[in-house]
C-alpha cells in the first residue's frame, strides 16, 4: 500500500531541521524572468460579440425567486435590529448600573 502523501510535510534531515540553509552560488544565479507575451487586441465588432455572447448565458431570477429573496433579506434586517437593540439596551443598564456604584 502506498503511503499518502501530506503538503507541507518535512522531508530530509531531522537534525538539520530549524537552522539556516544556505544557498549555493549556482542556484542563486540561474534565476530567469520570462517576458510577457504580447497582447492580442480585439477589434469593437468581436468586442461586442463577446459582450452579446455572455449576456446570453445569463440567468435571471423569477419573480417568485425575486419576492422570496427579498423577504428573507427584510426578515434578517428585522432579527438582526432586534438583536442590536436588545444588545445596546442591555449595555446601557449594565454601564448606568456600573457608573451609579461610583457615586
Amino acid at each position: 500500500m502506498a503511503k499518502p502523501h501530506f503538503p507541507g510535510r518535512r522531508t530530509g534531515n531531522p537534525a538539520a531541521r530549524g537552522k539556516p540553509q544556505m544557498a549555493t552560488p549556482a542556484a542563486a544565479s540561474t534565476v530567469t524572468v520570462d517576458a510577457p507575451a504580447p497582447r492580442k487586441r480585439t477589434s469593437p465588432g468581436q468586442f461586442i460579440s463577446q459582450v452579446q455572447a455572455e449576456g446570453r448565458k445569463i440567468v435571471w431570477p423569477s419573480r417568485k425567486e425575486t419576492w422570496i429573496t427579498s423577504v428573507m433579506v427584510f426578515l434578517m434586517v428585522a432579527i438582526a435590529v432586534v438583536f442590536f437593540w436588545v444588545v445596546d439596551t442591555a449595555l446601557g443598564f449594565a454601564s448606568t448600573w456600573v457608573l451609579a456604584i461610583g457615586q
